[in-house]
């Protein structure tokens, strides 16, 4: 087995330059996003969100990108779960796509806000069955005595709901990160990649430098 040092890839694969970003970063995440679906990379919606605590004690885990406008990027999760406690308590997060093989990450800083009943119904009521019953059968975060009583619940609620109209559980629905910052980051040889940031400016438009690597 190599060492941990010796682990390393030259990228090659492509650039970003200040004419490619153009100045709107949805439209280029939009580009983006598109490309990584078409590479046929596996979930290229799987983004890691970062949250924190008012103390400052920071958690992060992998949630799926759900739905994308210019008001921001919306997931779906269990408000009482570990995050959505520290979203109540500190609004602030940051998101990162890790988009390996095309050699490419953005990452995105911001706030977060509950999208709507409507928005959380529409979303809620097209997905699986299965994924249905397991939003009301796991509270999410908290400790249970084993898998056997997931799994019970879960059946339990399959037998409660035989029609399949499954309600949305009050306590679940999504959240729309609203970016301040953009960042969208490709790999180069010899290290030196291409950062370019777009950062929100007052009057709502945006601001675009480039970062050294």
């Amino acid at each position: 087995m190599k060492s941990l040092a010796d682990l390393r890839t030259e990228y090659s694969t492509g650039g970003l330059s200040e004419a490619d970003a153009g100045e709107d970063p949805f439209a280029l995440f939009h580009q983006w996003f598109g490309q990584a679906v078409a590479s046929g990379l596996p979930e290229p919606n799987a983004m890691t969100l970062a949250t924190c605590t008012l103390e400052g004690v920071p958690s992060a885990r992998i949630v799926l990108l759900k739905a994308l406008d210019e008001r921001g990027f919306t997931f779906f999760t269990n408000y009482d779960s570990r995050k959505g406690h520290e979203i109540a308590a500190n609004p602030r997060v940051a998101v990162v796509f890790p988009w390996h093989p095309l050699e490419r990450q953005v990452r995105v800083e911001g706030v977060v806000e509950k999208v709507t009943s409507a928005e959380s119904d529409d979303y809620y009521v097209n997905r699986p069955l299965g994924s249905r019953l397991g939003a009301w059968a796991s509270a999410q975060s908290a400790v249970i005595p084993g898998r056997e009583f997931l799994e019970r619940r879960h059946a339990e609620l399959a037998a409660q709901y035989p029609d399949g109209n499954v309600p949305r559980p009050p306590n679940w629905g999504g959240y729309r990160v609203i970016p301040a910052v953009i960042e969208f980051w490709q790999g180069r040889r010899s290290r030196l990649h291409d950062r370019i940031l777009f950062t929100r400016t007052p009057a709502g438009g945006w601001d675009r430098v480039r970062l050294s690597p």
